[in-house]
């Protein structure tokens, strides 16, 4: 019978949370709708289609991008039910949001059609142009993640924990995108041959210390030869769903152990935490150095982190809960 009951439960928690992704935004359930669709596409793509790219399968990209479209649009819609009092703002952050997912993917599956690199890609004036616009519809999408955050900020919500981790979430993924404007930037090579008058066909890169397209992790193609910003970029995006997680988990596990503003604190520390470590990644690609293959400086200052990330919540959890003192009658 409990089986049946948390199954249940289960059940109606699901058709609950489609109903307030649905329910708040139709533009970016369908953007998530098609990019499951998009999804399966690329799979069946990648049988018929043996091209590379930039020395990955032709269609990896946008399955990878098809993916992180249904993570977004699902989390950002589900979020922004929780605002209230703003219902015209909302629809604004909802479409904008959507217009700009599209317009990314769009550019990514057009340029894996037609065999070439749709990022950091200006070797043609139309390559130019599809990179320029994904990047201006980028921005917009980062623009309304801060108005996500910022109406969160405003809003009033009875359970603090989580709504700390909402706003938490939607600002480490803000830290996470603008790491994506970074890999734009001209590497120093492609800045000196732009100050000597050269034309180039590529401006911008993934990797540090080597060039994009060399040996890398599989599916994902991070570089184990060099640097490579991207599992910052990664890691992130995804603090939008991963620090919300860590809300619900700590109201479950500590909600009688622990008082409201102690398990709050415990989201800060972990939000905090998490944005110590996506900046840990960052660090360590600049330094040219691989994901898989960290230093004893890297390694011991993850080890710093873990370990100030777990004094500190020790600390606030290990802090018995004060009880009114009970009144004795002789």
């Amino acid at each position: 019978m409990n089986t049946l009951t948390s199954w249940m439960d289960s059940k109606q928690s699901q058709a609950s949370l489609w109903q307030r992704i649905i329910g708040t935004d139709r533009f970016l359930a369908w953007v998530a709708a098609g990019s499951v669709v998009l999804f399966v596409a690329t799979i069946v793509l990648s049988i018929f289609d043996s091209r590379l790219i930039t020395g990955a399968p032709a269609w990896i990209k946008p399955m990878k991008f098809a993916i992180s479209t249904i993570l977004y649009a699902g989390t950002l819609a589900w979020m922004l039910s929780f605002v209230k009092g703003y219902p015209r703002l909302v629809r604004w952050i909802g479409g904008l949001t959507a217009l700009g997912l599209v317009v990314e993917l769009a550019g990514i599956f057009f340029q894996a059609g037609r065999g070439v690199a749709s990022h950091f890609n200006v070797s043609t004036p139309l390559n130019a142009a599809i990179f320029s616009l994904m990047g201006t519809f980028v921005m917009v999408i980062w623009v309304m993640n801060v108005a996500t955050a910022v109406l969160l900020m405003r809003q009033k919500m009875e359970n603090r924990p989580f709504a700390w981790a909402l706003r938490l979430g939607l600002l480490v993924t803000a830290v996470g995108s603008i790491l994506g404007f970074m890999m734009t930037q001209p590497t120093p090579e492609q800045l000196a041959a732009l100050q000597a008058g050269e034309t180039v066909s590529v401006v911008g890169a993934h990797s540090v210390g080597v060039a994009d397209g060399g040996a890398g992790l599989p599916f994902v193609g991070w570089s184990t030869e060099g640097g490579d910003m991207r599992p910052a970029h990664f890691v992130g995006l995804h603090a939008l769903q991963l620090i919300p997680l860590l809300g619900v988990f700590v109201n479950r596990r500590f909600n009688t152990r622990l008082s409201e503003g102690r398990r709050t604190a415990l989201v800060a520390i972990g939000g905090l935490g998490y944005l110590g470590f996506v900046l840990l990644l960052l660090w360590q690609s600049q330094r040219a150095q691989p994901l898989i293959a960290p230093d004893a400086l890297t390694l011991t200052v993850l080890g710093g982190l873990v370990g100030a990330v777990f004094l500190a919540a020790m600390a606030v959890a290990a802090k018995k809960r004060i009880e009114p003192e009970k009144l004795t009658v002789n």
